[in-house]
């Protein structure tokens, strides 16, 4: 039986949206896949049909159909649980043990303070990329984009100024903290790294491939301020797996942020 064990699965993509993580994990299980794409409305959002998917109509949402014809589809909802679960049902043991680091170190099975580092790292990524870092991130793009928004030229510098001081006053402080963080994490790296949680590529780097690359792209982070950071990324951009992904988002007319 092929790595899908008899299931057909749809990401449902929303265009500029975080759904490439998805994409890149169902490359590294070897999982045969079909990519519908959704354009967003004019004002940026996500139109109404995602709705009809899940009710929250956000992306990405990914749709499985069990291979018993009788069985009703499985919706899975954001990043981390949708993640999680196609490992669980997809990935086989090395492959799971590559991506989720093993929890205890030998001889220390339950034991308080037993787990390892690999581990431990993981489990913080799992909440921290779209917690806390996402959503300062998430709060430089909406000022970005009042910033570029066509309203009345009278207007421009009180937007302007506001933009200013959310930038001064608040984000540069939380970009420094945040991917000065990172960088430190990458230069003790279990075994040396090069990857956030060791040695393997985790589903902690796909995770965090989208928000690291938004940040040098936004230029609130740079090579000279954090190379670490930047060989990191650009490490992530010639991941095979990711590779992948780039051919398939072109065949469908989507683009992806590593590139």
């Amino acid at each position: 039986m092929s790595a899908n064990r008899g299931a057909k699965i749809v990401i449902n993509w929303l265009e500029r949206s975080r759904a490439q993580r998805i994409a890149w994990l169902m490359e590294e299980l070897h999982l045969e896949y079909t990519i519908h794409p959704f354009k967003r409305n004019p004002t940026g959002t996500a139109p109404a049909e995602l709705k009809k998917i899940h009710p929250l109509g956000k992306s990405p949402i990914v749709s499985i159909q069990p291979p018993s014809p009788t069985s009703k589809p499985i919706i899975l909802a954001e990043t981390s649980p949708i993640l999680n679960y196609l490992v669980e049902h997809f990935a086989d043991e090395a492959t799971a043990t590559k991506l989720i680091p093993r929890k205890y170190s030998p001889g220390k099975e339950r034991e308080l303070g037993g787990e390892t580092e690999a581990w431990m790292r993981h489990q913080f990524y799992d909440s921290y990329v779209e917690g806390s870092l996402m959503s300062v991130l998430q709060v430089k793009l909406v000022f970005d984009a009042l910033q570029n928004a066509p309203i009345p030229f009278f207007l421009k510098p009180i937007t302007g100024f506001i933009a200013s001081k959310v930038n001064s006053g608040f984000l540069d402080n939380e970009f420094k903290t945040h991917f000065g963080f990172l960088e430190e994490q990458l230069a003790t790296a279990p075994d040396g790294g090069p990857y956030i949680c060791g040695k393997n590529l985790t589903l902690a780097d796909i995770q965090l491939s989208v928000p690291v690359s938004v940040g040098f792209t936004l230029g609130v982070i740079s090579r000279g301020e954090y190379p670490l950071l930047y060989g990191y990324v650009e490490r992530l951009k010639r991941e095979e797996g990711y590779r992948r992904v780039v051919e398939r988002a072109k065949e469908v007319g989507e683009g992806v942020m590593l590139e």
